[in-house]
């Protein structure tokens, strides 16, 4: 049996790490007003200009059209989860700088 060698602070001393105030989400400020194919989790396609998105990589699409469905029903604007996200695939020119 072995014994711990370090002591356990109180838990009103023990600190709180949080992350720097610096720290950058994703950057996709190139990406903006560009038309994407997102793929999601499940193999489900979305295509649609991006409007927005936050450091959790949460985006807003406008005129998104789910390529998944046969018919490719128009979806309008949405908000899809970050977590969701598995690929973004440009489908405009975008700047390399």
């Amino acid at each position: 049996r072995q014994h711990c060698t370090h002591q356990r602070e109180a838990p009103s001393e023990q600190k709180i790490k949080m992350a720097p105030g610096h720290q950058k989400g994703p950057d996709l400020k190139r990406y903006m007003d560009k038309r994407l194919r997102v793929t999601l989790n499940g193999n489900r396609k979305v295509v649609g200009v991006l409007r927005g998105y936050d450091a959790f990589l949460n985006v807003v699409m406008e005129e998104a059209v789910d390529e998944s469905e046969s018919s490719t029903p128009a979806i309008g604007t949405i908000v899809i989860r970050g977590n969701s996200i598995a690929q973004f695939e440009s489908l405009e020119r975008v700047a390399t700088n």
